[in-house]
């Protein structure tokens, strides 16, 4: 349990756990071949996966829900072949749930999910808030549901997750295209991305007041390799010319706004995080 003063807005950074992938899909064409290397190497990387909640006198805002628990081995939600191209290192400690636990909140105090995308790595758990607002792109939930439907829901979109979602019969809150910058609480702000890695994403930009400006760009940018410049665009890309476009987008505020931008999954940023085990910011 930690005790603050609830007076002011704390941001804990909670650490999911780690994945690994090929470096391809997060830097596209990381290292081509060509006729002298015609035999390029590729690369298995691991890379961080983590949520942020936010514990604000208006009510508690969660980004993210990383991966369910249940993910990984014979009986898991994802199949063998996203096992073993997205493997997940997820001790017991990094499940969701036990770091709230932690911080002693509970799933149902949680008043707004704010879902980047419903990828896997994002929206694991996103089941066990029936008593939030789920805040997401209608573009993304438009086509993830499409994906449950044709049962198609492999790789990135889960159908074990999905089913999750339609039985325990979550609070969706859909943002449209045209809606952008709007206001969850006092200094905190929804960022409409677009497509671009995902049908549809969603940051947020948080006015914290010792912290300074953050925001929270999920895999709109996965590392700072990504964000450049120049722009290097993911292997996962549903749209390259809305990437690009929610890029410099994210660049345009953090330099009106003096903002600092959290990556997604990069690794030496996540390092430098205060993690929830040691703390918040505020």
């Amino acid at each position: 349990m930690v005790n603050y003063n609830q007076s002011r807005p704390k941001l804990f950074v909670m650490d999911n756990g780690t994945m690994r992938m090929d470096k391809n899909w997060m830097i596209a064409m990381h290292n081509p071949a060509t006729i002298d290397n015609p035999n390029a190497q590729t690369e298995f990387v691991e890379f961080p996966v983590y949520t942020v909640l936010i514990d604000h006198p208006e009510g508690k805002i969660l980004f993210d829900t990383a991966c369910n628990p249940n993910s990984m081995g014979p009986e898991g939600r994802w199949g063998p072949v996203t096992q073993k191209m997205f493997p997940i290192n997820m001790p017991e400690e990094c499940y969701l749930p036990n770091r709230l636990e932690q911080l002693g909140v509970r799933p149902e105090e949680v008043k707004y999910v704010v879902a980047s995308h419903l990828h896997l790595d994002h929206a694991g758990c996103l089941e066990i808030f029936t008593n939030a607002k789920i805040i997401v792109h209608e573009d993304e939930l438009n086509g993830t549901l499409q994906t449950y439907a044709r049962n198609t829901a492999e790789g990135a979109y889960i159908w074990a997750d999905i089913d999750a979602w339609i039985k325990n019969n979550l609070q969706w809150q859909t943002i449209k295209r045209t809606e952008d910058n709007l206001q969850l609480a006092e200094g905190i702000r929804l960022l409409n991305f677009g497509s671009g890695h995902a049908w549809g994403m969603l940051g947020l930009h948080i006015e914290m007041p010792e912290t300074g400006n953050i925001i929270l760009a999920s895999d709109a940018i996965y590392t700072a390799e990504s964000f450049g410049p120049p722009i290097k665009p993911p292997g996962i890309l549903y749209d390259s010319v809305g990437y690009s476009a929610a890029v410099e987008k994210i660049r345009r505020i953090a330099r009106e706004t003096n903002a600092d931008v959290w990556f997604g999954h990069d690794a030496d940023q996540f390092r430098n995080f205060r993690k929830s085990t040691e703390g918040y910011y505020e």
